[in-house]
């Protein structure tokens, strides 16, 4: 039996289930380990003028205070546009900005020290929100700016237009293991990093970087998170960087574990969005022009913010053809924390711009936002005649000798050449009986004073790879013991996505042996060199094929053994179910194994994987940044409380293509996850910083985070049955990020129920998320 395509239990389930998965926290702490706790700022923007560590050092179980002059190396973190100093120098940016460590004895002892310790700071004026930012033109990197076709000429000749601004809020990772580093100096200067992480390359560079040393002489290792979501992309690498400089000062092993609240304090969320959208459409209901203005909440240094206000405009387009498009988008400097990667990274805050028009669409021309939506798919229909029909001058002239465009290509150059979002679309709104539904709940609404239902469909178009080609590519190690026992090792990391899972059932299909007998190991900068983000959902797509092309070159090796043991050739020797046939006899893996080493023969090897066809050119925003696209659809039911405000998810039906599964337990895992967290974001995870820069939200008394209890009893999830069409391993797609967007639909559903109740037929403005008071707002405004 395959092992892939298998509902395999999670790697870790029953040790995780028994309390013996070890996280971070659990390692045993070496002789002399000191716990740190930072120091942070308490004000927006200011001067620093000094630092009084006096009451601090005091204190019981103290023992030293770690500062900016205590750097060994470059006092800016090595992240790639250098401007986020390690610890505050000069200034303080935000309110949280760690400006320094206490070290001390236990933990506790470290944090009630670190609140003791006296800033000196001149406060400077701060830039709090986008609308400031645009004023001041305070900027962490250039504006961007996409077009196609002449959309201001497009609108002015569009049957209709209408024109709107949409709020779209942060959201707060809240993994459940905390940001935590245990650094240990080893021998002759060198150190191990025991860090929570999705990239234990980049902390590996940013420690060496800040001690002032070789890579080489640095070691990370992380065996799993507990929980990611992008949070541990960079904002990892911070934690390290100052467990290591404090290690590096006091010559022993330093433990930095944030506690709830400052982990809120200290690290960067989703990016908020702040848009204004011009669109043009006809009759029909088809969208003929797009002007768009994105303002992005970055924070106050850039980190991710440039590839995640790139993909932010990637996936404006989201399933639809735009034809005549002009995007510009801003990414604002604000003094709040530095906003990062998280789940989709900015793909939702561009997809639910395009959905939002759509829906103001429908209800503009009285339609079904299903009809608009279909209306605009991404197909073969040829493009109609516009005001620039994407052509100006003699090119005009020249259009008889030019294949005529299609409506399949998207605003930054990419053919759309694996489109099934049409037919996965009828086939939902057929499952969920959406036509039905429609009428039950008009019907219900009539009958009903108080309480409104809404419904909607919308569908999401993923691309997947880095947008940064670069990244795009993963190793991997196999090890193949006497035993017959296979040990695997690859540069992606383990945060619950089941990753390692996926991993060890590829390379146990590879091999023919059961699931049980691969084991993957911690991932480890030592074993695999530079390995890429465990992001942008392509960890099972670089890693996992990595690892495959690793154990198919052992599997190689012991074909050439046996077929020479047999005089046949290596191609009729075939690996399944713990046993080698060859067409003279079959043996037991394990007894091949050892023959094979008795021969000398090598039983391991290196896979590496480069994802191809992908090509982009980061200075135009054009090319095919991604190697395929990830589809799916869902369709939702809400109700609300025209008199609380007050919401609740009644039914999901989602249809999603990951491929072809390798493991549907775990992909339905990330489906259901993922939707629940995307509707967390649009519903009630609401960011809210005072006008003093302070995050008032920090912590779970303030900051909600869906509950089972808000998951619906009508939660169905569908897989679309049809493979990667583009050579993946397995046939498979990623899964990840994908359904987070699905998410969109709640938003949609709930703007339909606010329509439904005002029946004044107007356009619905909406703040994300749509708290409570947000909806009362939307129902009352005129």
């Amino acid at each position: 039996m395959s092992a892939a395509g298998a509902n395999q239990f999670h790697e870790s389930a029953v040790a995780q289930v028994r309390g013996g998965a070890h996280y971070i926290d659990d390692l045993p702490e070496v002789r002399g380990t000191l716990h740190a706790a930072p120091i942070l700022s308490n004000m927006a923007h200011g001067t620093l003028r000094g630092v009084d560590t006096a009451a601090a050092l005091a204190m019981p179980g103290v023992v030293d205070v770690v500062l900016a002059a205590d750097i060994p190396g470059d006092p800016m973190l090595a992240a790639f546009a250098g401007d986020e100093p390690v610890f505050a120098q000069d200034s303080v940016q935000f309110i949280g900005q760690v400006v320094g460590l206490v070290l001390a004895q236990t933990a506790m002892q470290a944090r009630h020290a670190a609140r003791k310790v006296q800033l000196h700071i001149d406060a400077l004026p701060a830039v709090l929100t986008t609308a400031q930012a645009m004023a001041a033109q305070s900027f962490v990197l250039p504006p961007v700016n996409v077009r196609r076709g002449d959309a201001t000429a497009a609108l002015q000749a569009a049957q209709h237009s209408l024109h709107g601004t949409l709020e779209v809020g942060g959201q707060e990772h809240f993994y459940l293991e905390g940001q935590i580093a245990y650094v240990l100096p080893q021998e002759q200067n060198q150190w191990l990093i025991h860090s929570s992480t999705q990239h234990p390359g980049e902390v590996q560079h940013w420690v060496s970087h800040a001690l002032g040393i070789d890579n080489h002489a640095v070691k990370v290792e992380c065996r799993r998170m507990g929980g990611g979501f992008g949070g541990k992309e960079t904002q990892a690498g911070h934690l390290a960087v100052w467990a290591a400089v404090a290690a590096a000062k006091n010559k022993c092993a330093v433990k930095l574990r944030l506690d709830r609240d400052d982990d809120f304090m200290v690290t960067g969320k989703r990016h908020p969005f702040s848009y204004r959208y011009s669109a043009g459409f006809d009759d029909t209901g088809r969208l003929t022009a797009l002007k768009l203005h994105m303002a992005v909440n970055c924070g106050f240094s850039a980190d991710l913010s440039g590839p995640v206000a790139d993909r932010a405009i990637f996936h404006t387009d989201n399933a639809y053809y735009l034809q005549d498009v002009d995007i510009t988008s801003y990414r604002c400097k604000t003094n709040t924390q530095s906003h990062t990667a998280f789940r989709g990274f900015g793909g939702p805050q561009g997809v639910i711009l395009i959905e939002t028009v759509m829906g103001d669409i429908a209800r503009a021309l009285k339609m079904d936002p299903l009809d608009v939506r279909l209306r605009n798919l991404y197909s073969d229909e040829l493009v109609s005649p516009s005001t620039s029909s994407g052509r100006t001058g003699n090119s005009a002239v020249r259009a008889e000798l030019v294949e005529a465009p299609r409506r399949d290509t998207t605003h930054y150059q990419m053919k759309v050449e694996d489109n099934i979002l049409q037919p996965l679309l009828s086939k939902l709104e057929l499952s969920a009986n959406y036509r039905r539904r429609v009428e039950a709940i008009s019907a219900w609404n009539v009958q009903s004073a108080v309480l409104k239902r809404g419904i909607a469909i919308t569908p999401v178009k993923f691309g997947i790879s880095f947008t940064a080609t670069l990244f795009n590519q993963a190793g991997a190690l196999v090890h193949v013991y006497t035993d017959g026992s296979v040990q695997v090792n690859h540069g992606g990391t383990e945060m619950g996505q089941g990753l390692h899972t996926k991993v060890a059932q590829i390379v146990a299909d590879e091999l023919g042996i059961p699931f049980g007998r691969v084991l993957c190991t911690a991932s480890d900068t030592s074993k695999v060199p530079n390995a890429s983000a465990t992001a942008a959902s392509a960890g099972t797509d670089l890693n996992g094929r990595a690892a495959q092309f690793a154990a198919r070159h052992v599997r190689d090796n012991l074909a050439a053994f046996v077929c020479g043991l047999d005089g046949c050739g290596a191609g009729a020797i075939r690996f399944e179910g713990g046993q080698v046939h060859s067409p003279v006899t079959s043996r037991s893996f394990d007894d091949v194994v050892k023959m094979a080493y008795a021969n000398r023969i090598q039983l391991w090897s290196d896979g590496f994987y480069r994802t191809p066809k992908i090509h982009y050119d980061k200075a135009t925003l054009t090319g095919r940044p991604f190697y395929y696209f990830a589809y799916g659809a869902a369709c939702t039911e809400v109700v609300i409380d025209t008199l609380t405000g007050e919401s609740k998810v009644l039914k999901v039906d989602v249809l999603h293509d990951v491929g072809r599964s390798i493991n549907p337990a775990i992909d339905i895992g990330q489906i259901e996850g993922g939707f629940v967290q995307g509707m967390g974001w649009l519903t009630t995870e609401q960011l809210v910083w005072n006008d003093k820069g302070y995050l008032s939200t920090h912590a779970p008394s303030t900051y909600k985070i869906p509950t089972a209890g808000d998951v619906p009893e009508h939660f169905k999830v569908d897989l679309w049955p049809e493979p990667n069409r583009e050579d993946n391993v397995f046939g498979s797609k990623a899964v990840g990020e994908p359904p987070f967007m699905l998410a969109i639909s709640v938003y949609e559903a709930l703007r339909d129920a606010v329509a439904q109740a005002r029946a004044d037929g107007a356009v619905v403005h909406l703040v994300a998320p749509a708290t409570a008071e947000h909806v009362l707002n939307a129902l009352a405004a005129k």
